[in-house]
């Protein structure tokens, strides 16, 4: 059973912001003391059961199994003539750190979690190899979180090295390790005080000694980090997560003596590139929603030179390989590798193995983060019915190298491209996964995942899990809406800020087209998604409980007021949602703010919310608050569920075991509502 609003205890706070007051009769739920703890741990006792007493769970979970692969997995990095990567043996739940002579060569292992913890294995965040690959870095993180320390590793002998910077990086969205070209050193960016409050800092580590970076920031608490040139002679400070610029540059001639020069101090929209000699060259877009290619000279920053110019596919992406230029594009949201070279001239197209999208991390300054010299085109590639696979391919070469196959695929499966026509007249793209005998002339059991936020495309890719849904005889729903980045920065405006409520009308839109088209109805409709996606399907559950039979908020944001008395969660708001300082926009924030929206006498679909205790960026308050808040308020049958996981965070660092459970429940869950059987 859940609980009812009898057996949660309501308080009397009241949540003020810009001076607009909202009742917060479970504040309390936001603090971590013992009655937290023990009405969370009964709370997931109750979920825990109710999937369990389902008697295809396990069955279930074999599936899951099957099709649990990451997301977001780093590609292996060469460093003096050897090949570095991450990956997860046989038997074991978190990945070890290999080098090798070839990309997938078999190798050995350099860094393995379970000789630092054998009870509880910590996560390999991030790798760095030093230039002359006789020295790796490791951001190794201990309690599911994402933040992580460094770890020093002599690359001959697989020993430890002594000296490594004390700091905690927040996380691996900055790159971990940037090193000097004489492998002497590397700048890192951590923070200074708690992950909620995101105060952050670049330091530099170079013989032992680490000494924070006094760059010329711009102001504000955004993610910032310094990469090195390609060539080594200038160190380049980046700031902003989601439309990054250079802000300073800095010649390498002493590193222990920098001087900082600004860069691009004033510019609205991203500049997100590489330092090729003296000018950088990007992809913005400014003047250009769905981007272009420019250089920029170091010596003039006024001066734009545009190499590619703004077309009907949206430039996300420039990659240096050699002497040329990789441009990955989407193409009514699949993608496409287009080459050129350093004026811009083309040269020809990457033959992709198939539709889909390449497996990029989904904020812009992440892969300038990641991105190392090369002189080959090395990516990750998945199609929405094929894991990833990873390939190599150089300049000039006709034909792709494949280094290693899809790992797993969904059996007798078809992709169907579809539109649909959101409130406002907008065109809307979705894609329907489903297996070829599940006919779509009657009702089936659906559910839509999206995410519509942040300026990160939700591109067609494999669905993980999700493909155990499909593999059910569900029908997936992969929704493109406006707030994300599939059709470049008009897109991204278009569903935010004032604008917020745009993507989830865009939502609605596809829910009622697959209603109206037959493909599945109400009683058969289930909401899914992540992070900012959480805070979908919870507007979804309480601006539109009449579409859906469940919805799953996972890591979500659910209190979008609340939000704002913490650093992190400040920075989210005013980046995404609004202004919290004006009382209009406070307003209207709230009015897709679930743990608001949720009202008494209300027949809510089933909800399952699932969350981390130790995860910064959607604390699980969130989803403690709205659970109990929605409980109370639910006037129908529906169950409404809450499963708190120990030592898991944002999902980004989640052990392998730990995270096939926490999958098959809430899909579990899914399947249960909608009548399904694995």
């Amino acid at each position: 059973m859940t609980r009812t609003a009898a057996t949660t205890r309501v308080g009397a706070d009241v949540d003020v912001l810009a001076g607009v007051a909202f009742p917060d009769p479970y504040r309390w739920l936001e603090g971590d003391g013992e009655e937290v703890q023990r009405w969370q741990d009964e709370q997931g006792e109750a979920a825990a059961a109710w999937v369990r007493d389902w008697p295809h769970f396990d069955r279930l979970r074999d599936s899951v199994s099957r099709f649990q692969t990451a997301r977001f997995e780093p590609l292996p990095r060469a460093a003096g003539g050897r090949w570095f990567r991450t990956t997860v043996p046989e038997g074991r739940t978190q990945p070890s750190v290999v080098v090798a002579d070839e990309p997938a060569g078999e190798g050995r292992v350099l860094f393995d979690p379970v000789q630092e913890d054998p009870a509880r294995p910590p996560f390999v965040s991030w790798i760095s190899p030093s230039p002359d690959g006789r020295v790796l870095a490791v951001g190794v993180c201990t309690d599911g979180s994402e933040q992580n320390t460094v770890r020093l590793v002599d690359v001959a002998t697989g020993t430890a090295l002594p000296g490594a910077p004390a700091q905690t990086l927040m996380d691996n969205w900055t790159g971990g390790a940037h090193w000097l070209p004489d492998s002497t050193g590397f700048f890192f960016a951590g923070i200074d005080g708690r992950a909620v409050d995101l105060s952050q800092r670049v330091w530099l580590h170079r013989n032992g000694t680490t000494t924070q970076v006094d760059v010329p920031w711009l102001p504000g608490s955004d993610y910032r980090m310094v990469v090195v040139s390609r060539d080594g002679r200038h160190a380049v400070a980046v700031q902003r997560m989601m439309d990054p610029v250079p802000v300073a540059v800095a010649r390498l001639d002493d590193p222990a003596a920098l001087v900082w020069h600004p860069f691009l101090t004033d510019v609205e929209g991203s500049v997100a590139g590489h330092l090729l000699g003296d000018a950088w060259v990007a992809v913005t877009d400014v003047g250009a929603p769905r981007g272009r290619l420019v250089r920029i000279p170091l010596a003039d920053p006024g001066t734009w030179e545009e190499l590619v110019a703004e077309s009907d596919a949206v430039l996300r992406s420039v990659t240096p390989v050699g002497d040329v230029l990789y441009l990955a594009e989407f193409v009514d949201t699949y993608a496409r590798v287009r080459i050129v070279d350093a004026g811009g001239n083309a040269l020809g197209e990457v033959p992709l193995p198939g539709r889909g999208a390449l497996v990029e991390l989904p904020f812009p300054m992440m892969n300038l983060g990641a991105a190392r010299p090369s002189d080959e085109f090395l990516f990750a590639f998945s199609t929405l019915t094929s894991s990833a696979g990873t390939y190599r391919h150089r300049p000039g070469a006709p034909e792709l190298e494949v280094l290693t196959e899809p790992a797993v695929v969904i059996d007798d499966a078809v992709v169907e491209d579809r539109w649909a026509t959101s409130a406002d007249g907008t065109r809307v793209p979705y894609h329907l996964v489903h297996r070829t005998d599940v006919p779509l002339d009657r009702p089936q059991p659906a559910m839509i995942y999206a995410y519509g936020g942040f300026n990160a495309p939700w591109v067609p890719s494999f669905p993980g899990v999700m493909a155990a849904f499909v593999a059910a005889g569900g029908v997936f729903v992969h929704g493109h809406l406006r707030g994300g980045a599939e059709f470049g920065r008009a897109w991204w405006e278009g569903g935010r800020l004032a604008n917020k409520q745009n993507g989830y009308a865009d939502l609605y839109a596809i829910a009622e087209t697959l209603i109206a088209d037959g493909v599945t109805a109400p009683d058969r409709l289930a909401v899914t998604g992540g992070s900012n996606g959480g805070l979908m399907a919870g507007v979804a559950a309480t601006q539109r409980p009449d579409l859906w039979a469940a919805a799953i908020p996972r890591v979500p944001l659910l209190d979008v007021i609340g939000a704002c008395r913490d650093g992190y969660g400040n920075w989210v708001v005013r980046l995404e949602f609004g202004d919290p300082d004006d009382p209009a926009e406070v307003r209207r924030m709230a009015g897709f703010s679930p743990y608001h929206l949720a009202e008494d006498g209300v027949a809510y679909p089933a909800v399952f919310l699932d969350s981390g205790d130790t995860d910064p960026r959607c604390p699980p308050w969130h989803a403690r608050k709205f659970a109990a808040r929605l409980q109370a308020a639910q006037a129908g049958p529906a169950p409404v569920l809450l499963r708190i996981w120990r030592n898991v965070g944002h999902g980004w660092a989640t052990d392998k075991e730990v995270a096939l459970t926490e999958n098959t429940e809430w899909l579990a869950f899914a399947l249960k509502v909608l009548g399904m059987r694995p």
